[in-house]
């Protein structure tokens, strides 16, 4: 009734009482209207306006759910044009990373072996003047007792050389201690005492080296052009990795060279004389710099197909297996590898229990899980790889890994001189902890050359361990992968398999048992610089790839919280195993 006395006083008409029509028809126009309001989530007297821009977010939803719709029917395409299982043979990442590992072995030992011909690397190493000075202040005690204990040994030469070195470190002349410190270890050859000329051969050889790592040889032309060298080759693998998957080639060139300038200037900032003593490795600087790039600047499109960063660490990983040796085995000793058993094991089963109860996914506790009870970086890689993992998490866990590597590095030789640990102890406690043999290396030197010596052997034996880990994860994740309900079929798991782990086993098994000494000696570094090339590319791509805030919103601080607790965890465990089998509990102490 009030509309019908509103319209009456609008239109200044007096309707009859029979005389229904119009206002019958507004008051249904009217129902409708509140009706659609409501339909659109609207209260019955809102107003014009707020109709209006009601219907204008509906409308952005609508194209924002078709976008969706064509990317789901792109994605759905491209899965229905899959290659088949043969055509993946040479057309899918996993395959590929396979076949360009095991090329670039082959290749390697074609050249090397049959030609002869040296390799030579870009040297990302630099000392400045300052670090120089020092370090061989730091390093002059020990000269002092190679003089003495020369002299008390009747080794006339050596100590007349290991004088000269002194003469040359108080005068602070860098070239002259290079210079002595090269006719040192020439006397050191010479050493009939064994331990005179292994002390004098490893100062010669640290002052030399020091003393010639110039900042300006870094960036001097002929260092530049071995580092485009590199380029020109890693391009040349790209276009051929890209045409077989069907990418764009053109792209790729046009975006390339950014990504290895990027991966350049991170191993350039990692080679810095006080960054490497801190065990900061380039992994951490090429995830840095990617990072910064990607959430200030922006990556633009044009370089996105440049961005791959699966092919390059499947790629790296097969060359890794050539540096896994089951032959480690024997030469780390039964004690080394019970106590790499028994920390892996233990440790691995621990965090994981761990990460499930923080609610966790299996991806992140797994690459966690490997990172902290294998070998850090190299571990957490490689199982990434065997689940398929999430390069946001794997930067993740990298992070965390080398973030706690520092002080754990400088801490536990002042905890294992100051509560008189046995060297051999300290050092089987440093190789089942510290992520990197890097590190390891350096924290024993610390103690003693006995400490450094064991903390290396066990660090290699549990280095064997990667490529079973990384077995094991993937049949593990292979069989998690089929649907609810479905049986696993062996040719299923097959299909599902990375393959990438066949290629790591087969430069691994290469390595271990085909090919000779001098082989290895031959191509081993050489690969080893090219595998560190295919891992600063991934990690660059890792950081090209990722924003901050999806890198604080993974796990909401629980993947941290996991792996400090662990790492804990693995200290304690890991000091308990060492001190059983080197500190002569169960078996006698080893001798090294």
């Amino acid at each position: 009734m009030y509309l019908r006395e509103k319209l009456k006083q609008i239109l200044g008409l007096g309707f009859a009482a029979g005389d229904q029509g119009v206002v019958e028809t507004v008051e249904a126009e009217h129902k409708t209207l509140k009706e659609m309001k409501a339909s659109i989530g609207l209260p019955p007297d809102a107003t014009l306006e707020q109709v209006k821009q009601r219907i204008q977010t509906l409308q952005a939803e609508h194209e924002e759910l078709m976008g969706l719709k064509g990317e789901w029917e792109a994605r759905e395409e491209k899965e229905l044009a899959a290659p088949t299982q043969w055509q993946a043979l040479y057309r899918s990442e996993d395959w590929l990373g396979v076949w360009i590992g095991l090329g670039i072995i082959g290749i390697a030992i074609l050249y090397f072996t049959f030609t002869g011909l040296s390799y030579k690397a870009p040297t990302f190493r630099w000392t400045t003047d300052g670090e120089f000075q020092n370090h061989i202040a730091v390093m002059m005690p020990a000269v002092d007792q190679l003089v003495k204990q020369a002299g008390d040994k009747g080794e006339a030469a050596l100590q007349e050389q290991a004088q000269a070195l002194q003469k040359a470190i108080a005068a602070k002349d860098r070239k002259a201690v290079g210079s002595a410190a090269k006719k040192l270890e020439d006397a050191a050859k010479q050493a009939k005492d064994k331990g005179l000329k292994a002390k004098a051969g490893g100062l010669s050889k640290d002052f030399s080296g020091q003393a010639g790592r110039l900042p300006d040889k870094v960036m001097a032309w002929d260092n530049i052009k071995l580092a485009l060298y590199v380029a020109v080759a890693f391009l040349f693998i790209g276009i051929i990795g890209m045409a077989l998957m069907g990418e764009s080639v053109g792209f790729f060139i046009t975006g390339f060279p950014f990504v290895f300038l990027i991966a350049w200037l991170a191993q350039f900032l990692a080679g810095n004389y006080t960054i490497h003593e801190l065990g900061l490795e380039y992994v951490l600087f090429c995830l840095i710099i990617g990072l910064l790039v990607s959430n200030t600047v922006g990556v633009p499109k044009w370089m996105m197909p440049a961005v791959k960063t699966e092919f390059y660490i499947k790629s790296g990983l097969v060359i890794l297996g050539a540096r896994v040796l089951f032959g480690v085995i024997m030469k780390a000793g039964f004690l080394g590898m019970v106590q790499a058993l028994g920390v892996v094991s233990v440790v691995w089963y621990g965090c994981w229990w761990l990460c499930k109860k923080l609610d966790i996914d299996d991806e992140f506790a797994a690459m966690l899980s490997s990172a902290v009870s294998i070998c850090g970086v190299s571990a957490a890689i490689a199982t990434a790889g065997a689940v398929k993992g999430d390069p946001k998490k794997l930067s993740y866990v990298t992070s965390i890994v080398l973030m706690c590597a520092v002080p754990m590095m400088v801490l536990m030789p002042i905890i294992s001189k100051a509560v008189g640990m046995p060297d051999a102890v300290a050092g089987a406690w440093l190789g089942g902890t510290l992520d990197t043999s890097g590190s390891v290396v350096a924290a024993g030197a610390l103690i003693s050359d006995l400490a450094m010596k064991v903390g290396v052997t066990v660090k290699m034996s549990q280095n064997v361990l990667i490529g079973l880990a990384a077995f094991i994860l993937s049949v593990v994740w292979t069989m998690k992968g089929a649907k609810e309900g479905e049986e696993t079929s062996l040719w299923e798991i097959w299909y599902r398999f990375p393959k990438f782990v066949l290629g790591f086993l087969a430069s691994s098994l290469l390595f271990s048992f085909v090919l000779g000494e001098a082989t290895i000696n031959a191509i081993g570094r050489p690969l080893q610089n090219l595998e560190v090339w295919f891992f600063a590319l991934a990690f660059t791509c890792i950081g090209l790839e990722t924003r901050f805030l999806d890198l604080a919103k993974l796990g909401g601080g629980r993947p941290a919280v996991a792996f400090l607790v662990a790492q804990g965890f693995n200290v304690l465990w890991t000091l308990l195993l060492a001190y059983m089998l080197f500190g002569g509990i169960l078996f006698p102490a080893p001798k090294f």
